[in-house]
């Protein structure tokens, strides 16, 4: 973006953070070339590596005043290309900004640093008595700022809720280096504008979080896991409702269709039941007396016909053999040019609308793979499409005829994986003209040059 010679900035960034915070050349690993989406095609032209909501500051007021592009990165787990660079960019890595730095046992929060990664926050959280409840697949990997900026959603919704639920405050350095510090840990906060909101699920727009104030619950007693078979989605609904009114302590809901269970079965070389069927519905519940509540809820919908089959995990090791087919890594490794749609309709269309991306989808690609799997009871549906030798016309094909599917039902193009590069020319089908000139505005005023993760979310 700038005209200037790149080393006029970096020696102001090397003066401002130290020679070990600003990386350049061979000095840039491969991971910083772009996010699990595998769509990052270019490294970038250096590394920020600032170690404190100041650095950051300083960092990004160095980087406004010369007009240099910026790209926060966080555990690069993002599906959507958010933090994927151009040659032209500089990546802003939070990862030395890590560390959990209070636990209010009275307010029921946790304090931590952004590039903190989840797993290490609900360890630390489990340490101390108290459920965290983001959680996601990629724990392991994933930071609390990544998640944070793309409001990620995750398996625990029905019962805790999306990111920005567990989120009391932020602290997030602006576009010119202005620190907002709203680190509030009151569930109650009345005084004007939310900004918070702001900036959880901008995916680094505009602003860099480095910090937040995250609720915590109770830990849970314990957990009951159990796989169910079903012979249709209008079963899986009348399921969860029933779910929803007599166990108070469901934590989880997933739905596998068909093809997608048998594929992951066979994959793993599980055979959880005789057959794979129509449906199967993965129930979680989690807290005091879950067993008994858990079986006796079992024991009615089986009596009602409302379940063919049912499994209750009676160890660890099953509880993990539902998950690992309800995970799907295998699709990873064994389908070529595969991809991962995640979109969200209401509950009652999902049915409908798998059944016809499928058709839609097959008379495009006859004979391509196509399944579904979401966790259903907050409405998210997961669409996975394989086409041998795909070209890159194929996988807009593949975009066009499920989104514009999503639209035509009221659907959102994007449950919990955020807009970045890949799903921004189709947000068009999920927000009006006038919601779009509103978030162009907002994105105007809080960084007026246009440096904090450019054509991300929306055009530049």
């Amino acid at each position: 973006m700038s005209a200037e010679p790149a080393t006029t900035i970096i020696d102001e960034l090397r003066r401002a953070l130290g020679d070990d915070a600003v990386l350049t050349g061979a000095e840039i690993g491969e991971r910083h070339r772009g996010d699990a989406s595998q769509t990052g095609r270019h490294l970038p032209k250096a590394v920020l590596r600032p170690a404190s909501a100041d650095e950051v500051a300083a960092a990004l007021r160095i980087c406004n005043a010369h007009r240099q592009s910026v790209v926060p990165q966080g555990g690069m787990t993002g599906l959507a290309g958010a933090a994927n660079p151009a040659t032209a960019d500089f990546a802003l890595s939070l990862e030395r900004l890590a560390g959990i730095e209070d636990i209010d046992r009275a307010a029921g929060t946790m304090t931590v640093k952004a590039g903190t990664p989840l797993e290490m926050a609900q360890n630390a959280a489990a340490a101390q008595g108290f459920l965290l409840p983001i959680d996601l697949g990629a724990r392991g990997s994933c930071q609390i700022g990544g998640n944070l900026s793309t409001n990620a959603g995750g398996i625990r919704v029905i019962r805790h809720g999306v990111t920005r639920d567990n989120v009391l405050g932020l602290e997030v350095v602006l576009a010119d280096g202005t620190v907002l510090t709203m680190l509030n840990k009151m569930a109650k906060n009345n005084t004007g504008y939310d900004l918070r909101q702001l900036f959880i699920g901008a995916e680094g727009t505009l602003g860099v979080i480095t910090r937040a104030v995250l609720r915590l619950k109770p830990l849970p007693e314990g957990r009951s896991t159990a796989l169910l078979a079903l012979a249709a989605y209008d079963d899986v609904v009348a399921l969860l409702n029933r779910a929803k009114s007599e166990l108070a302590s469901l934590s989880a809901f997933e739905a596998m269709w068909q093809s997608y269970f048998r594929f992951n079965c066979e994959a793993e070389s599980l055979r959880l039941f005789e057959s794979a069927p129509p449906f199967a519905v993965i129930i979680e519940t989690e807290g005091a007396g879950h067993d008994a509540a858990l079986e006796a809820f079992l024991e009615g919908v089986l009596t009602d016909g409302l379940i063919a089959d049912a499994l209750i995990a009676q160890s660890e090791k099953e509880r993990r053999s539902f998950w690992v087919v309800r995970e799907g890594l295998a699709m990873d490794r064994l389908l070529p040019s595969l991809v991962n749609l995640d979109v969200s309709l209401a509950i009652g269309s999902l049915g409908i609308f798998a059944a016809e991306c499928a058709m839609a989808l097959d008379r495009r690609f006859p004979g391509c793979h196509v399944s579904f799997y979401g966790h259903i009871g907050d409405s998210n549906l997961h669409v996975s499409v394989s086409v041998a030798g795909a070209s890159q016309a194929d996988l807009h094909d593949i975009d066009e005829i499920a989104y514009r599917l999503v639209a035509q039902y009221g659907g959102s193009i994007s449950a919990e994986h955020g807009i970045g590069t890949l799903k921004r020319d189709y947000l068009g089908y999920s927000r009006s003209l006038e919601e779009l000139g509103v978030m162009r505005r907002i994105k105007q005023a809080l960084d007026p040059n246009g440096i904090l993760n450019p054509g991300k979310v929306l055009k530049r």
